[in-house]
């Protein structure tokens, strides 16, 4: 059976979330509405997105909805407890999790410290929540002196491990980070320990292109587990395949940033693939939503849209493009924040003006490129039949 669409592009666009969910006063985040609340501080140009339907999915200052768009339009509720980056992305290939992975604002516990200086044979510096540019600023100079890696989390569920190249080999920091991963189990199972490496003088420290993600393996039966199955090729670009340890991954390429992702994803785009092209743009997070820069933020929206009709289409191509939480960055906090995520699909064979509504889980992008490969995942209902101009079922 062929599939309705030979290539799936599936673009998170990392933290951009459109509007509170009902229980976002539990997580702290009433209010929160990442792209509302840009709009309404900062005008955004974006019109290719709004020509897709970003502005009918809900009003958005500045952004008038258009009468007929040209992609199909929603936005998806998450249905795990949570708002990091791991329950998002699992969320997405069917895994919906019980409880939210732990978070440590307040540093990780002393004993667990104890033990991970014992296991590594150095002491360590930080231990608290921080930005990772920030922590580098200010302890990497003493980490140089003593050779003391430097510990620290952030909004998400992460234990993190800073070091100089020259002080610390990547190998020998990446041994380190296996060992927390080994050590981090049970209550106190994070979602990913990430290796941070960086170079440079003190006041000139920069991160480098070596970080390394080490996650939690996620449960059998997921959407890259069964493409897989069905020896469906899988292309992952950005932090994607960390974030699933490679299962089911064939390809893959890491990237420096949003330009660096869109480059990437825009050459896979060119070549004569099929399957899923899977990535991930992280700026809109990591650059801006947790350092509250609405400016910074509001312009990698607009190149973001100045990019997409770049995009080389063919017939059977469906684009897809998501999130995985909130991270509004006009609100004090500079956490993650509990959020619809917009949905957009598009692509030559997609009914346009269709809209998805309000779908009560991410798994419902998944299943669909499930429906699409002919496999299932545990979690979601597909909208496969709703978009694809081949169907025979009307649009619900």
């Amino acid at each position: 059976m062929s599939p309705a669409f030979d290539r799936v592009v599936w673009i998170v666009l990392d933290s951009v979330g459109i509007g509170e969910m009902p229980d976002a006063p539990e997580y702290g985040d009433a209010g929160s509405d990442t792209l509302g609340n840009i709009a309404r501080q900062r005008h955004l140009t974006l019109p290719n997105l709004r020509r897709l339907g970003l502005a009918n999915i809900k009003p958005l200052t500045g952004l008038d909805p258009v009468e007929q768009p040209a992609g199909a339009f929603g936005k998806c509720a998450l249905a795990s407890p949570g708002k990091d980056t791991t329950t998002g992305h699992w969320e997405m290939v069917g895994i919906h999790l019980d409880k939210p992975f732990p978070l440590y604002p307040k540093g990780f516990p002393p004993e667990l410290m104890r033990e991970f200086e014992a296991r590594i044979g150095r002491k360590t510096l930080g231990n608290k929540a921080a930005s990772g540019t920030e922590i580098i600023k200010e302890l990497g100079e003493e980490h140089v002196r003593t050779g003391f890696p430097i510990v620290y989390t952030s909004a998400d569920s992460v234990f993190q491990v800073a070091a100089h190249e020259d002080v610390i080999p990547l190998e020998e920091l990446y041994r380190i980070c296996q060992i927390a991963r080994d050590l981090l189990r049970g209550p106190n199972e994070v979602g990913r320990v990430i290796a941070r490496p960086f170079q440079g003088n003190p006041g000139a420290f920069v991160r480098t292109p070596n970080r390394r993600d080490f996650a939690v393996p996620p449960p059998p039966g997921m959407l890259l587990d069964q493409l897989q199955e069905k020896h469906v090729p899988v292309y992952s670009i950005g932090k994607i395949a960390d974030i699933f340890l490679h299962r089911g991954i064939d390809r893959y390429v890491k990237t420096k940033d949003n330009g660096d992702g869109m480059h990437k994803i825009s050459v896979a785009m060119r070549e004569p693939t099929t399957g899923l092209v899977f990535a991930n743009l992280v700026d809109f997070d990591q650059a801006y939503g947790h350092r509250n820069d609405v400016e910074g933020y509001a312009s990698a929206l607009e190149s973001v849209d100045v990019w997409l009709p770049s995009l080389s289409l063919r017939d059977g191509d469906l684009v897809i493009l998501t999130a995985d939480h909130g991270c509004d960055p006009t609100t004090p906090s500079t956490d993650h924040s509990r959020e619809y995520t917009p949905l957009l699909v598009f692509g030559p064979q997609v009914r346009p003006g269709v809209n998805l509504g309000t779908r009560t889980t991410l798994s419902d992008i998944g299943q669909t490129v499930a429906e699409n490969f002919d496999t299932h995942i545990p979690q979601g209902t597909s909208f496969l039949s709703d978009i694809w101009k081949g169907s025979q079922r009307k649009p619900s």
